[in-house]
């Protein structure tokens, strides 16, 4: 089976709001062997959605709506599907009962535009919810001959979710053929998607039964792998056998094979050599520092370090030289290995990482433009230094010079 989701509410289509209820009921409806082909967002307009609802009934045999279950003029989705699946709407006097309850149990008078909540779909179950007014709808027809399930949810989480688990999971069990779906993520440092996708290429085209996402972010790539089968098992062999392909062909460049972050597993390498980090940050500004300790557990091995903006804390905090920034620059690959050097003798750490840059969007020169970076990381026998140009937005090198410093601790651990 597959089904489609839609998210309404003309504030979804601002730069304010976003729809993050889709992706738990996608990944619920996955478990089910149910695969989501289709998400839409749709304003508060009868007619747009109207339309949406005809074309995903068409198209998916479950067709979920969150959101629109309101009392106010905006909140159309009762009266919007039901003019879709050509069917009339009744006034359940069990839930208008229930919303005065509600109100007179809160010392409210109740307005008579709520009692639009207690619309209902010709032939659809009521479901109730127990954390809000809203009730939702559970509903299953025929629509131009075909069997369809609408499920209509309210669009707050803290409603739509234990209205969903609760109410509509067990009943889309009951429907929906035996099928599974497995998922696995490889993520990639520092490889170009270019690149990545012409080495991993010949290799996926060859495995049919696997579905193959390639989402790059800076310095960052993550292979999702989804296979369909009757069984978990069988789903789970299918992913796994290209996984392993995968991580054959990109070697040390795969972090992660599990879906974790390159800090936490930056994390796991300290921790199973019982080793300790600290580090220097200038461009960065403390985002590296913020990265490593985002993980619980992180004082285990992170032991500090500093911002060191001015170069007058870079000679108080991790002991470069005045000279050598008068010489090379605050910017420079000297002053990238003293910092890493210096906060890793500062601190006592076994590594010391230092980060130096131009994040932008001004303060660059011919010399140096912005986005050039220099990050060098000390374990007090060898200390590595690479220095990179990255294009974009401040936010984007900063964020980028903070994954290459981790890798660079990932790679010296390995």
């Amino acid at each position: 089976m597959i089904a489609e989701i839609i998210a309404i509410g003309s504030e979804l289509l601002t730069p304010f709001r976003q729809d993050t209820n889709s992706l738990f009921l996608t990944e619920k409806l996955n478990e089910l062997g149910i695969e989501v082909v289709h998400k839409s967002v749709v304003g508060d307009d009868r007619a747009e959605l109207a339309s949406v609802a005809r074309i995903a009934l068409n198209r998916t045999d479950i067709v979920i709506f969150m959101g629109g279950l309101g009392p106010t003029e905006d909140d159309l989705t009762r009266e919007s599907v039901a003019e879709a699946m050509r069917l009339p709407l009744r006034r359940d006097p069990d839930i208008v009962a229930g919303l005065y309850a509600r109100f007179a149990a809160r010392r409210i008078k109740m307005t008579e535009n709520n009692s639009k909540q207690a619309d209902v779909i010709a032939g659809a179950a009521v479901m109730p919810n127990n954390n809000g007014s809203a009730p939702g709808q559970w509903l299953e027809g025929s629509y131009e001959g075909k069997k369809k399930v609408v499920i209509l949810l309210p669009g707050p989480p803290v409603e739509l979710k234990p209205m969903f688990m609760e109410q509509a999971y067990e009943r889309l069990r009951a429907i929906a053929p035996p099928a599974f779906i497995a998922t696995r993520v490889l993520k990639v440092a520092l490889m170009p998607e270019s690149e990545c996708d012409s080495r991993c290429a010949p290799i996926y085209k060859e495995h049919n039964g696997v579905q193959t996402t390639i989402l790059a972010g800076p310095g960052d790539i993550q292979l999702h792998l989804k296979a369909r089968a009757d069984t978990l098992e069988e789903a789970q062999e299918l992913v796994d056998v290209l996984a392993e392909e995968l991580e054959d062909e990109l070697d040390e460049r795969v972090y992660s094979t599990g879906g974790e972050s390159l800090e936490q597993i930056v994390g796991y390498y300290l921790q199973m050599r019982g080793a300790t980090l600290a580090v220097a940050e200038s461009c960065t500004g403390g985002l590296l520092a913020e990265r490593i300790t985002s993980v619980a557990g992180s004082s285990r091995y992170f032991l500090g370090g500093a911002v060191v903006y001015s170069n007058e804390l870079k000679t108080a905090m991790a002991d470069v030289p005045p000279l050598m920034i008068a010489e090379h620059g605050a910017v420079s690959k000297e002053v990238a290995i003293a910092l890493a050097e210096g906060i890793r003798k500062k601190c006592k750490a076994d590594i010391g990482v230092g980060v130096t840059g131009i994040a932008g969007p001004s303060g660059g020169t011919a010399e140096k433009p912005v986005g050039l970076m220099y990050i060098a990381v000390a374990d007090g026998k060898k200390t590595d230094v690479i220095d990179r140009k990255v294009p974009g937005s401040r936010d984007r090198v900063r964020f980028y010079a903070t994954q290459q410093a981790l890798d660079m601790v990932r790679l010296k651990l390995v």
